[in-house]
């Protein structure tokens, strides 16, 4: 029995699928749809976790919506103000009142005899619920929300204090006066170490395998302040978000063309923000260049901060075992800890791990090709949004939204009921991410695959993707209606 019937069923409330919604209502309205969300909550991302300092790891003129501003000067806002935005977005085009919470979805089935997808949600109680939809939309981000990444720990059993993932933080726990260990080096990491500093903590150590790239920003948009004051919010906001865009661009393309020099600009800025004397080349030199990896920002430099005033340490260094009282290193050194945070990644998921078929065959996304990185070879009316490494999420996220507009539009006004990407054969298969961090590395060879040519690449440039999605072809020879 088929509980409801949509024009367009998206699957996740975050910040991709409310931004997917909300290209709907404006832009195609009198399109029937509903949002299906796993959790009781939106926000995605900005609504799970709650560790200490949460924050954007981009800037928010360019992690903000094309179409409606973020107002503000802050560079990288925290979790609570990001989750407010889009929650307010989600009430501003009316998104809100198509969200049904709980529900995870467990399988979705294409049938061409109709033309319609047919999910399955499973709701409170262990009862399912059945969807049918014209066209699916998977916005519900690439990790598992469920359990974050984890490495075996030797002996963790044996230590007396208190082991959390911040995937997962309590919200009675309190470091004051406490030594905590940080065990990653990543984003979430150089986000928790000041944070949990602040926080009255006896003291905080960072404990990293490698050294990441981390670059100080400002904490407030001095441009964009200028330019509100003279020419309002909403125009400012389109200055400065391609301000930030060209910025963006132009450090990444540097950094593949010229890592040395990003390497000596980067390491130069690193010394004049720690104590003289600091070992920079022992933690904060990375082996590898520049963008192999995402840089870690942090605002106004407050971990190098924290590094000055005595109130957090970094230590270059592998754990052997945990003991009763901390952590003993490879190196014979000993952390003594009460609380050990193991910010040490996500478990990459596709579609919410949620199965799929196309007339009864199970999709197994390394056995397909991703269509300009936002749907899939031989997969009828489906498209995902996954946004960028080097970037904003939502930088990605507008282009998917406007050109699912257009394949939606160009469906209602042609009467063509389907439309799939189709391979030729002749394009060569490469990584759909060209990534080395560990989420992306254990499991690379379970996702879709990309090609060497256009339309079949993703290049990981928001300047040359805004230019060609939206003005590429749809009558590409490439997708095929009917």
């Amino acid at each position: 029995m088929v509980d409801e019937h949509v024009d367009v069923l998206i699957v996740g409330a975050g910040l991709s699928g409310i931004g997917a919604a909300a290209h709907l209502a404006k832009d195609l309205p009198g399109t029937s749809y509903a949002v299906l969300e796993r959790r009781e909550a939106s926000g995605g991302t900005w609504d799970l976790f709650r560790y200490p300092g949460i924050r954007s790891d981009s800037d928010m003129h360019t992690l903000g919506y094309r179409f409606r501003p973020w107002r503000g000067d802050v560079s990288l806002a925290d979790g609570p103000s990001i989750l407010a935005y889009v929650r307010e977005t989600a009430r501003e085009y009316g998104v809100d009142r198509h969200i049904r919470y709980g529900h995870k979805v467990v399988s979705a089935s294409w049938d061409s005899a109709t033309a319609r997808w047919t999910v399955t949600a499973e709701v409170e109680g262990g009862e399912s619920r059945t969807t049918t939809a014209d066209f699916l939309w998977s916005c519900s981000g690439y990790y598992d929300y469920d359990q974050g990444y984890t490495p075996h720990l030797e002996g963790v059993d044996r230590f007396r204090g208190e082991v959390v993932h911040p995937q997962h933080w309590p919200e009675d726990l309190d470091v004051t006066g406490r030594r905590v260990v940080v065990i990653g080096s990543g984003a979430t990491a150089v986000t928790l170490v000041p944070a949990l500093a602040r926080s009255g903590a006896a003291h905080v150590t960072m404990l990293q395998r490698s050294p990441t790239y981390i670059v100080a920003v400002p904490g407030r948009d001095a441009v964009k302040e200028r330019l509100t004051r003279l020419v309002g919010e909403r125009r400012s906001y389109g200055v400065v978000r391609w301000k930030n865009i060209a910025v963006q661009s132009a450090l990444y393309r540097l950094s593949r063309h010229r890592p040395r020099l990003v390497r000596r600009m980067v390491r130069k800025a690193t010394i004049a923000a720690l104590p003289p004397g600091y070992a920079v080349d022992t933690h904060f030199r990375p082996a590898y260049d520049p963008w192999d990896q995402r840089m870690c920002l942090v605002p106004d430099g407050d971990l190098f901060a924290a590094i000055r005033d005595g109130s957090a340490s970094v230590v270059t260094d592998r754990t052997a075992t945990f003991t009763e009282t901390g952590l003993a290193l490879e190196s014979g050194e000993h952390l003594e800890a009460d609380v050990v945070v193991t910010a040490t990644g996500l478990n990459l998921q596709l579609f919410g791990g949620a199965e799929i078929s196309v007339d009864g065959e199970p999709v197994r996304p390394h056995k397909t090709m991703a269509y300009r990185a936002m749907m899939l070879s031989g997969v009828p009316n489906f498209a995902f949004t996954v946004g960028y490494t080097n970037a904003s999420w939502t930088l990605k996220a507008d282009l998917v939204g406007e050109y699912v507009v257009r394949v939606l539009r160009r469906m209602r006004s042609t009467g063509a009921r389907t439309v799939v990407p189709v391979r030729d054969g002749s394009v060569d298969e490469v990584p759909l991410m060209d990534f080395d961090a560990g989420y992306v590395q254990r499991v690379v060879h379970t996702l879709p695959r990309q090609g060497t040519s256009a339309p079949w690449s993703l290049k990981q440039d928001y300047l040359r993707d805004a230019a060609t999605i939206r003005t590429a072809r749809l009558d590409d020879g490439v997708l095929r209606w009917s």
